[in-house]
């Protein structure tokens, strides 16, 4: 059987700022409540939501007898996140300010494996960023580490909602698993409702993504007619409006730290951009995925 502390143990000598440890389970609201939101076409272009449906409530799927879920989270807040102001027209999701954190969270959940099958020969199991049909924010809320807001997001108590998420799929169990927060949550506070220029929100916890501009300036373009608002590449409105979120502490990771800062780069530098130039600068970061051309077509 693993070790709790151990793995507690592990996390923060990865660089982890939060670890929790939850059963592996099948949650049957979330999914009832996600099949909903597809009938109700809230996933618009994103295709993928319906794909492989079965995997992504039953995480034996993912991993074979699983028993145990490891949910790490990472802070990333910068003084970018927060620090637009209304003027700013290339404002870019203060995440992808950095470098691309599927790579650096991935290496360091797999340095975890790695010490963990040190220490049990016989565990199996994977790591996650992202990259699995996986209840991320569930299994997050039963470990310990927050709560679902009503912006969909996971807000921890100290970090706020500027976290990233990773995981570890395991096929063993561990002597000792953390339990749920007892916290009032959001509480009747609504600002990221209100907040969201464009109404996506269309009721806590539910995202019409044909309306989010994250999902507009990143994903598979529906070419929904929808102001921008001057974000050229993700959004982070709704967590700029978190009282959780200006009261959080800073990301204290160098993996995490800004490698530039969008609020001095005009729109005219993108526009005559090459992709050379954006390659050197960017390649590194999340804003490889959508590539120059969207960004100048956002712009």
């Amino acid at each position: 059987m693993l070790s709790h502390n151990a793995i507690k143990t592990l996390a923060t000598e990865a660089g982890f700022d939060l670890c929790g440890i939850a059963r592996a389970t099948r949650f049957e609201q979330n999914e009832l409540a996600y099949n909903r939101w597809l009938d109700n076409g809230y996933d618009s272009s994103l295709e993928y939501m319906r794909r492989n449906c079965d995997k992504r409530f039953d995480v034996s799927q993912l991993v074979e007898k699983a028993k145990s879920v490891i949910i790490c989270a990472v802070s990333y807040k910068s003084d970018i996140s927060g620090g637009y102001s209304s003027d700013d027209r290339c404002k870019i999701a203060s995440y992808a300010c950095a470098r691309d954190y599927h790579k650096s969270i991935k290496k360091m959940l797999l340095s975890m494996l790695k010490q963990l099958q040190a220490a049990y020969p016989s565990l199996q199991g994977r790591a996650f960023v992202d990259s699995a049909p996986l209840f991320e924010k569930q299994y997050a809320v039963e470990a310990g580490l927050g709560w679902i807001g009503r912006q969909s997001l996971l807000l921890t108590p100290e970090y706020g909602s500027y976290v990233l998420l990773g995981e570890l799929v395991l096929n063993q169990e561990v002597d000792k698993y953390d339990t749920p927060l007892q916290t009032t949550g959001c509480g009747e506070c609504r600002r990221c409702i209100d907040r969201c220029p464009t109404g996506a929100i269309v009721e806590p916890m539910t995202i019409n993504t044909a309306r989010c501009i994250s999902c507009r300036t990143i994903e598979s373009d529906n070419n929904a007619a929808i102001d921008l608002h001057g974000w050229i590449f993700g959004c982070d409105e709704c967590q700029n409006a978190c009282p959780y979120n200006k009261k959080a502490k800073p990301h204290n990771s160098a993996s995490f730290d800004p490698l530039f800062d969008p609020r001095t780069i005009s729109p005219e530098e993108w526009v005559a951009m090459s992709e050379e130039d954006f390659s050197t600068r960017f390649g590194s970061t999340p804003l490889k995925r959508s590539g120059l051309e969207r960004i100048k077509k956002n712009i």
